[in-house]
């Protein structure tokens, strides 16, 4: 009994074996932090680049800004778990003293389906630094619900136990632009 309880050959097997699961976890967990975070900046990229492009446009079509947001939605590959929503939204600030947002025209991508975004007047928020009395703004939200790798089936099973609360992510990022070359940015067919 003595021999064998001095016996130490086995304890760097056993010792790997408690260790192993823990280093593995730790593993995959960095390797989708690291994925989430660059998806998050590609979701931010997509909504500066559609932005970026329909401000230096003169006047758009809706075959215009479905271009632009293809070009922005392309840029998230190869991460292709989830789709991302692209909401365009022209936005004229009434003539008052505390001046109104209102819609003039908008148009979206939505699962990867074109379509229209907020009507036509409606109000909407804007930062209060930008509340200037007939200011043209126009607004791009990029968002998308990050599916994590390891919680995401292709069959879109329901995932059980802890994967199931991180099953998705939401991600997201607002920009408001002016124009470069015209005061204010009309769609013919918005």
């Amino acid at each position: 009994m003595a021999g064998f309880l001095a016996d130490r050959r086995g304890v760097a097997a056993i010792e790997f074996a408690f260790i192993a699961p823990v280093l593995l976890a730790m593993y995959f967990v960095t390797m989708e932090v690291s994925q989430a975070i660059e998806t998050s900046k590609k979701v931010a990229r997509i909504g500066s680049m559609v932005a970026d492009l329909v401000t230096q446009q003169q006047s758009v079509t809706k075959a215009d800004l479905a271009a632009i947001m293809k070009i922005g939605e392309s840029s998230l590959q190869p991460y292709g778990r989830s789709m991302p929503k692209v909401v365009v939204t022209a936005i004229q600030m009434t003539n008052a003293a505390n001046p109104q947002a209102q819609v003039l025209w908008s148009y979206r991508l939505e699962n990867g389906s074109y379509g229209a975004g907020p009507a036509k007047n409606t109000t909407v928020a804007v930062p209060a630094a930008l509340k200037t009395a007939n200011a043209f703004l126009i607004r791009v939200e990029s968002t998308l619900n990050y599916k994590p790798i390891i919680s995401w089936s292709d069959d879109a099973k329901q995932t059980l136990g802890l994967l199931s609360a991180f099953n998705s992510l939401p991600m997201g990022q607002t920009y408001y632009l002016r124009p470069r070359s015209t005061l204010t940015l009309s769609c013919s067919d918005c």
